[in-house]
């Protein structure tokens, strides 16, 4: 993977938008120690380079309604390679999967899922994920407190 050239100046404009992406120029350029003219232009061109990949917010899911955390570890059966493109687009297509990572150790993939309560889980994963095409196992670890959930990542 190519990684792009980054000074401090850049580093902070990221790190302080991971934390605030409704930020002013005017308050990126404050952080970035540059005139609001120059913040903009680097704040584009990381944009532009694919660093900021876009800006969300970011909602509270038990207060819509969501209040089941779910870890997911699905086994895929042997022998059927034909159906990992069909089950990634599947599971891409899925609202309720948050994310879904192909892993290495003893499951396939580990699928981060939210649902309303128990039996909506319940029925996500009998009648709709264990159905997939090549499938062969499921196992589900059901999140008890979150501990810490974030995007930002570890920039400087």
């Amino acid at each position: 993977m190519q990684t792009v050239g980054l000074d401090r100046i850049d580093l902070r404009i990221l790190d302080h938008l991971q934390v605030n992406g409704r930020a002013s120029n005017l308050e990126l350029a404050e952080v970035a120690k540059l005139s609001p003219a120059q913040c903009l232009r680097r704040h584009r061109r990381l944009e532009e380079l694919g660093l900021i990949t876009g800006y969300a917010a970011r909602l509270n899911a038990r207060h819509v309604g969501l209040g089941v955390i779910a870890f997911i570890h699905v086994t895929m059966a042997r022998g059927h390679v034909d159906e990992l493109p069909k089950f990634q687009d599947l599971i891409a297509d899925m609202r309720q999967i948050l994310e879904c990572y192909s892993v290495t150790g003893d499951f396939d993939y580990v699928i981060k899922v939210v649902a309303s309560d128990l039996e909506s889980l319940s029925q996500f994963l009998m009648h709709t994920l264990m159905r997939m095409p090549g499938v062969s196992a499921v196992r589900s670890s059901v999140c008890l407190n979150e501990i810490k959930s974030t995007t930002a990542l570890p920039l400087e």
